[in-house]
C-alpha cells in the first residue's frame, strides 16, 4: 500500500458495493405488489439463495452497523421465528414451484439466539418449501459468547456446514471500548465444539480501525486466530457513522485511528495472513489455497452480494426477515426494517416489502463492471460493454472520477482493459466508484475508503 494514496483517498466515504445501485437509492416505489409480480415472473430454471435475518442480540456491540435490537425475552424471538416460517411459505407459494436452493445464510444480529428446536423447525420449513440441494452451503453467523452445545447439535442435524465467528479483536482494551468482551479461550472452545460436530467450514471476522486499536494489537489478534486455523478470514474497516447508528455515539472518536493508521493496520493484517499461506480474495477476504472461495477467485467466477464475496452463482437472492434485502433479475427489494411493521405485513398475508429498486439496462452494465473490479481488481470494458450492447469508449468518457486515479497510478488502462495497480488495490472501492452513476458525495452514510 502507498501511504500517499491512503492520505489522498482514504478519508472519502464510499459504498462497499455489495450491490449496485446501493441500498440508499432504494425507494418506496417498489412495494409488495411489485415483489409478488417479480417472484411470479422468475424463470422456470432459476435457482436461488436464501438469506434469513435474525435481528436480535443479548447486548449491543457499539461498533455494530447491522439492523438489530437487544432482547431478554425468548418469547419475542420465538414469535419472530414463526413469522419467518410464514414468510418463507408465502414466498414459495407466490413463486409457484419448489425452486432449487444452493446457498442458505443466517445473518443478524445473532441467529443462534433462537432456541435449538426453533432453528431446526425453520430449516425443516425451508427444505419443505424449497429444493435445498444436498451440496448446498448452509452458513450461520455466530457470537462465540452465547453459543450453546444444544444449538450446535441442532445446526449439525439441520445440515449446517459453515459458521462465521465474530472475533473483531482479542485486545481487551479494544474489547472494552466496543462493549464486546470475548476471550480467546471462549472462541477456541466454540471452534472445538463446531469441529467435533462436523461443521468444518469456519470463517473469522476481524475489524481494523476500532478505538485504541494499533498495528501491534491487530497482529496479536491475527497470531492468536491463526492458532485456531479457520478456513477464511473477513477483514473489515470499522465504519463510524454515529448519525446513522446512534449506539456508535458510545465510542470516543478521539481514540479512533486516523486514515493512515487504518491503512497501516489493514496492510499489517493482510501481510500477516498472506505470510501464513492465505490467499487474498478481493478487497477484504482471505482463504486457504484450495478453499472454494480461493478457487473461484483463481477461476474468475467470484461474485459479490450482501454478505460480501461469495461463490454463489445464483441470480436470485431471496431475503427473509425484518430489513432483509433480496435481489432478483428485475431488481432489489428490502423488507420493513421495524420488526412490528414486518410482522404485521406477513400476518396480513402480503409481502413485507418496504422499498426497492428496479434495474435499468445501464444499471446492469455498471453493476457488471463494478462487480468485476471488486472481485478481480480488473475489468475488460470492451467485453463487458459488448455483452450489454454498449460502447466501452462512451463508458470511459462518462467515468470522470477515473482520470485522477489514472494520473496517480492507481489505475492502468490498456486499450479498454482496466486494472488496479497491485500497490493500490486497497483503493478498489475508489475505482469502482468511478462507474457509479448514482454516487452522491454529499451523503456520508458509507465507511471510509481505507
Amino acid at each position: 500500500m502507498r501511504a500517499d494514496l491512503a492520505a489522498s483517498y482514504g478519508e472519502e466515504r464510499l459504498p462497499r458495493y455489495t450491490s449496485y445501485p446501493t441500498a440508499p437509492h432504494f425507494s418506496s416505489a417498489i412495494g409488495p405488489d411489485t415483489y409478488a409480480r417479480w417472484l411470479a415472473e422468475l424463470p422456470a430454471g432459476a435457482s436461488a439463495s436464501l438469506y434469513l435475518h435474525v435481528p436480535f442480540c443479548r447486548e449491543m456491540c457499539w461498533y455494530c452497523g447491522c439492523h438489530t435490537q437487544i432482547v431478554r425475552r425468548d418469547e419475542l424471538v420465538a414469535g419472530y421465528q414463526r413469522t419467518l416460517r410464514d414468510e418463507i411459505a408465502q414466498v414459495a407459494e407466490t413463486i409457484g414451484r419448489r425452486i432449487k436452493v444452493e446457498h442458505i445464510h443466517f445473518g443478524g444480529g445473532t441467529p443462534t439466539i433462537m432456541q435449538p428446536e426453533a432453528f431446526a423447525e425453520l430449516m425443516a420449513t425451508m427444505r419443505q418449501k424449497f429444493f435445498v440441494l444436498p451440496s448446498a452451503e448452509i452458513a450461520v453467523e455466530i457470537d462465540p459468547r452465547t453459543l450453546t452445545a444444544d444449538m450446535v447439535d441442532a445446526m449439525r442435524l439441520s445440515g449446517v456446514n459453515r459458521a462465521s465467528l465474530g472475533v473483531q479483536s482479542f485486545d481487551p482494551v479494544v474489547q472494552r471500548a466496543i462493549n464486546r468482551v470475548q476471550s480467546f479461550e471462549q472462541t477456541a472452545s466454540v471452534v472445538d465444539m463446531l469441529r467435533r460436530a462436523g461443521i468444518a467450514g469456519l470463517n473469522f471476522d476481524l475489524i481494523y480501525g476500532l478505538p485504541h486499536q494499533t498495528v501491534a494489537s491487530c497482529l496479536d489478534t491475527v497470531r492468536r486466530s491463526l492458532t485456531l486455523a479457520p478456513d477464511r478470514f473477513s477483514v473489515f474497516g470499522y465504519a463510524h457513522v454515529p448519525s446513522f447508528k446512534k449506539h456508535q455515539q458510545m465510542i470516543n472518536e478521539a481514540v479512533l485511528p486516523d486514515g493512515l493508521a487504518r491503512h497501516d493496520q489493514a496492510c499489517a493484517i493482510a501481510n500477516a495472513l498472506k505470510e501464513a499461506g492465505y490467499v487474498q480474495i478481493g478487497l477484504d477476504h482471505f482463504a486457504r489455497p484450495g478453499d472454494s472461495m480461493a478457487v473461484a477467485f483463481e477461476e474468475r467466477t467470484l461474485r459479490r452480494n450482501f454478505q460480501g464475496y461469495t461463490t454463489d452463482k445464483s441470480e436470485v437472492l431471496l431475503g427473509f426477515g425484518a430489513s432483509a434485502i433480496g435481489h432478483l433479475p428485475q431488481g432489489y427489494v428490502q423488507n420493513e426494517v421495524q420488526i412490528g411493521a414486518y410482522a404485521q405485513s406477513i400476518a396480513a398475508g402480503r409481502p413485507a416489502t418496504a422499498k426497492g429498486y428496479g434495474l435499468t439496462d445501464d444499471d446492469r452494465l455498471r453493476a457488471d463492471i463494478i462487480e468485476r473490479i471488486m472481485c478481480e481488481f480488473s475489468a475488460d470494458l470492451g467485453d463487458i460493454c459488448a455483452r450489454h450492447g454498449a460502447e466501452a469508449g462512451a463508458m470511459l468518457d462518462s467515468a470522470s472520477r477515473l482520470k485522477p486515479l489514472i494520473s496517480d497510478g492507481v489505475v492502468r488502462l490498456d486499450g479498454n482493459r482496466l486494472a488496479v495497480a497491485k500497490d493500490s488495490r486497497f483503493l478498489v472501492r475508489s475505482v469502482a466508484a468511478a462507474f457509479d452513476a448514482h454516487l452522491d458525495p454529499a451523503k456520508q452514510l458509507h465507511s471510509r475508503a481505507v
